[in-house]
């Protein structure tokens, strides 16, 4: 089977069945071992009823998501070192917008509301198309791995192909001269792979915020690995990495 109906097929298994959990069904018989050996040596009640088979954990390393590791500890090294007095984040990873809350008076906006209540941290309902923000009223604002779904229905958002035009609009209305915009997004071979996501060229996505420079990019290439100084050229021939742009309106 070719690389390329490899790819159709897992995409279209993996939502129904997860060959990764059937897998993990060659590690019962010892997850049953070692429940009677443990029940042998303890004092607990171990009832069957309250068995709960955690058969994938057991590596060799600790997984992780490259794009969402990375993408949390740049966005952090840079409120750090920026230091800004408030900071607003549009429907990134809610556990990134947590840590940042606790060093950055934080607002979270999403399209789906997050029903939080935790010091330093403001959440609200908000469209990335239409921001409840007046022009040029954001100094520090950070939209991470978000803007590739925008118009795709995914979670919920009107179906439009211009939607990630139109949400970039957005994000460069709200910024006031001089902010500065964190914004990361996946790079590498243009594509539509609906209904997940898109994949930009960084080249492109530099070009859709004219009026802003770009301070710095990062990127997390196809193997996973983290390259805090890179240019945008770096990111062209990769299939699916991520670009970490650092922008400042001029």
């Amino acid at each position: 089977m070719s690389g390329t109906w490899r790819g159709l097929a897992s995409r279209w298994l993996l939502p129904f069945v997860d060959p990764r959990r059937l897998g993990s069904l060659l590690h019962l018989p010892r997850f049953l071992v070692e429940w009677r050996t443990y029940r042998r040596r303890s004092d607990e009640r171990v009832a069957a009823a309250d068995l709960y088979p955690c058969l994938t954990d057991r590596t060799a390393q600790t997984p992780f998501d490259p794009h969402y590791f990375y993408q949390g500890a740049w966005i952090a090294r840079k409120l750090a070192n920026n230091r800004p007095a408030n900071h607003v984040d549009i429907a990134s990873s809610v556990l990134t917008v947590s840590v940042l809350s606790a060093f950055v008076p934080t607002t979270f906006v999403d399209f789906r509301p997050l029903p939080v209540d935790l010091a330093n941290l403001k959440t609200q309902a908000g469209d990335i198309t239409r921001l409840p923000f007046a022009a040029g009223e954001l100094s520090s604002l950070s939209c991470l791995h978000v803007i590739e779904h925008i118009g795709l229905g995914r979670y919920g958002d009107p179906l439009d192909p211009d939607g990630l035009r139109k949400a970039a609009a957005e994000l460069k209305r709200v910024v006031a001269p001089h902010g500065r915009l964190y914004l990361s997004t996946p790079i590498g071979r243009e594509r539509v792979c609906f209904n997940a996501h898109r994949v930009s060229s960084p080249g492109a996505l530099v070009a859709l915020f004219e009026g802003f420079d770009l301070a710095s990019f990062a990127l997390v290439d196809d193997r996973g690995a983290y390259r805090p100084r890179a240019e945008p050229r770096d990111g062209e021939g990769l299939e699916y990495g991520c670009g970490l742009f650092e922008f400042v309106k001029v």
